[in-house]
């Protein structure tokens, strides 16, 4: 009888993989324990690999052991009485349901070091902003042809931008994955070319939805770059608000005319965040 794939992973003792590793790196339900508090967990891998090399405990008393050690150092990563300590004992009761044997416990330590650790290390790495693929061929687009050209700077700024980064996370994921798949090749737990494969879509499922996060934070400040790398370039310096300004709007530069009004630039792709 041929498996479905949902019946495959399903079978697989690295079912939970995926779900572990975004367990640790969920905000609101769980309190990102994979992002803050990383050392910790690095350590806390340690000891349970250790305490799951041990002989002398049956396989009844190991599996009590780990878990028990697993849940309470989660628990004891957040100060209690505070708002991250809610969201940890969040973590240890949906973890209490979903660890029932010691290569579940194995497979939270496997999530820990070979997806939720490298994306972090590798999400450090990814470009915040476009500036440093654009200005240079900005800045000879306005030497050569002025402000009558600036329509076709600000498309340009976009394309490049866009292929920059890209092209640096592209380079990040692949240099990523390989370095996975040598971990995977050194993994002295047993493990079968489909539990390779989830370990490996994990990975790039949750380092894609980490990298989306990044595009979408790139894209807002985008335009807003480009038209301060304008008004730098024909030496607009900008100023602070003025003092009877209350509004909720948000305003991205301010700028002092010679007749001593004040004028506010919000830069934005879409009216949605503007219209009030």
């Amino acid at each position: 009888m041929v498996l479905t794939p949902h019946a495959a992973i399903q079978k697989s003792p690295f079912k939970n993989i995926y779900w572990f590793s975004r367990y640790l790196l969920n905000t609101d339900q769980y309190g990102a324990l994979g992002k803050l508090k990383e050392r910790q967990l690095l350590e806390l891998v340690t000891v349970l690999e250790n305490l799951a090399s041990q002989e002398n405990f049956s396989a009844e008393e190991k599996f009590r052991l780990l878990k028990n050690t697993l849940l309470t150092e989660i628990e004891n990563m957040a100060r209690r009485g505070t708002k991250s300590y809610i969201l940890a004992l969040n973590l240890v009761q949906r973890l209490d349901k979903d660890i029932h044997t010691v290569e579940d416990v194995i497979v939270f330590c496997t999530a820990v070091k070979y997806v939720v650790t490298p994306i972090n290390r590798a999400i450090l790495l990814v470009p915040s902003d476009d500036k440093k693929f654009c200005e240079t061929a900005a800045k000879n687009i306005l030497d050569t042809f002025g402000e009558e050209k600036i329509d076709s700077l600000i498309a340009t700024w976009d394309d490049l931008g866009v292929k920059g980064c890209l092209d640096a996370e592209r380079a990040l994921v692949v240099e990523e994955f390989m370095r996975l798949i040598e971990n995977l090749s050194a993994l002295n737990i047993p493990h079968s070319k489909l539990d390779d494969n989830i370990i490996m879509t994990a990975f790039v499922q949750e380092f894609e939805r980490r990298l989306g996060q990044k595009r979408k934070a790139r894209g807002g400040t985008s335009l807003e770059t480009v038209a301060d790398f304008i008004f730098r370039y024909y030496g607009f310096k900008s100023t602070t608000a003025p003092s009877h300004f209350d509004q909720d709007i948000e305003v991205d530069k301010w700028f002092k005319c010679r007749d001593g009004w004040i004028v506010g630039i919000s830069c934005k792709r879409t009216l949605r965040e503007r219209w009030k």
